[in-house]
């Protein structure tokens, strides 16, 4: 039986929440903790490998651990020629939770930092290379998931989405947001993690282009999955995660 739509958006909301905690968090205590940018940004790193690695495996068999609306808009997408997607009403409903929540994260992680609750970051990140690197950094998240989900091996999600965005961190000019939804998020706090609110409208552009070429390389890749044969559907089980896709 499948997961009411309703706690799925939750799931959505608290992955969402928790992420960018992780990410806003780590990166204060970095920064409290040495001066060295570097130091800083591996232990920024490292606490997000992890943080995303478990919260994929604890929420995926909920509502896929998509945390993500990239991904979720790509699984949609894909899913209209499959059937196996999600439909326009969950993509309502997962967005705006995936957004609502990344928010609230950012607040929570200044909260427990003693910082204020809700300042406007003052990081600029406003520069081609960055929306190349951010393009970069989603297609590859992109072909990630979906590839996964295409050979069957959804259930390494955990780790490989994880490395992934640990490895992207380092190998992208814009350390891998690939997110609207972490990078509306990350706006609203003026620390090592954050992005000055006139950077986002780019960084959310450069992802959409990111997820679009992401999906074109599954294609290329991959092939086309086969259409959704005709006839009455069977009731979905749980999603797992990134069959239905992922951060």
């Amino acid at each position: 039986m499948s997961v009411p739509l309703g706690r799925r958006a939750v799931a959505e909301a608290v992955g969402s929440a928790a992420l960018v905690a992780v990410v806003v968090g780590s990166g204060i205590q970095a920064t409290e903790l040495t001066s060295d940018v570097g130091v800083r940004l591996l232990a920024n790193s490292l606490a997000t490998v992890f943080g995303l690695g478990v919260l994929i495996a604890l929420l995926g068999p909920v509502s896929g651990a998509h945390f993500n609306p990239v991904v979720t808009l790509a699984a949609w997408a894909t899913g209209r020629r499959t059937g196996d997607g999600p439909t326009a009403r969950e993509v309502a409903a997962y967005v705006p939770a995936q957004v609502a929540g990344a928010v609230a994260g950012a607040v929570l992680a200044d909260a427990m930092f003693g910082e204020p609750l809700v300042r406007w970051s003052t990081h600029d990140r406003f520069a081609g290379h960055l929306w190349l690197g951010e393009t970069v950094a989603t297609a590859g998240l992109v072909l990630l998931i979906f590839g996964l989900a295409r050979t069957g091996r959804a259930r390494y999600a955990p780790v490989a989405v994880a490395s992934y965005i640990g490895a992207a961190y380092w190998f992208t000019s814009s350390t891998s947001f690939a997110n609207p939804a972490v990078t509306v998020g990350r706006a609203f706090t003026d620390t090592f993690a954050g992005i000055a609110p006139g950077s986002v409208g780019p960084f959310v552009a450069a992802q959409l282009v990111g997820a679009a070429l992401g999906l074109g390389l599954v294609v290329a890749v991959f092939g086309r999955p086969a259409p959704a044969p005709a006839g009455p559907v069977g009731v979905q089980g749980e999603p797992e995660p990134a069959a239905r896709a992922l951060p």
